[in-house]
């Protein structure tokens, strides 16, 4: 796992440090915990709480269409269990292209997680740390999970409103994420 902004793309990691300073000016506390994810770690999230035949299907459909290196990779990291923590497959997340990052609410030095407690700020407002980060967020253009309509993932953001998949065939993604990744797999 990953912390580190440098390993952002330069003009998200910009707005990203602008929003957590402002954040931080107005009394709330993000703290980065994932930036980079490779696509086994991906893979692994995305594999939690997926049924084997859902499993199966995705690595069908990815062999099908042209993406052997990620069907592989979802198949390699083997089951995994916990709660359901993202849609996106390996390589149509933004964390593997360097524009998306994850923040814990930080209170009293510990990760606070929760989307409805709220704190006195500077300002004198009760707010929830969550609700200002995804507000922040938006105000410097980017995209806030914890205001989507539907899966609300307020430790998420990332640069583009648009999907990986409207820029990139499938079998482009793979070629992508083997090139810059594949290096990683099994280590």
């Amino acid at each position: 796992m990953s912390r580190d902004l440098n390993l952002l793309q330069p003009a998200f990691r910009e707005k990203v440090e602008t929003m957590l300073s402002e954040c931080t000016s107005g009394g709330i506390t993000m703290t980065p915990y994932y930036t980079i994810r490779t696509p086994e770690q991906q893979a692994k999230l995305w594999r939690q709480s997926r049924t084997a035949v859902e499993i199966q299907q995705q690595i069908d459909w990815l062999r099908n269409h042209g993406a052997p290196y990620l069907a592989s990779v979802i198949e390699e990291v083997g089951p995994q269990f916990g709660p359901k923590v993202t849609n996106a497959i390996p390589g149509l997340s933004w964390h593997q292209w360097g524009e998306a990052l994850d923040c814990f609410w930080n209170i009293e030095n510990r990760a606070e997680w929760s989307s409805r407690k709220k704190l006195r700020l500077l300002n004198g407002r009760e707010e929830n740390g969550y609700r200002v980060y995804a507000e922040t967020t938006v105000k410097h253009g980017m995209v806030a999970g914890g205001l989507w309509a539907s899966f609300k993932d307020w430790p998420h953001i990332q640069l583009r409103h648009q999907s990986i998949s409207s820029f990139y065939s499938i079998a482009e993604v793979d070629q992508h994420m083997q090139a810059n990744f594949a290096y990683l797999v099994h280590n």
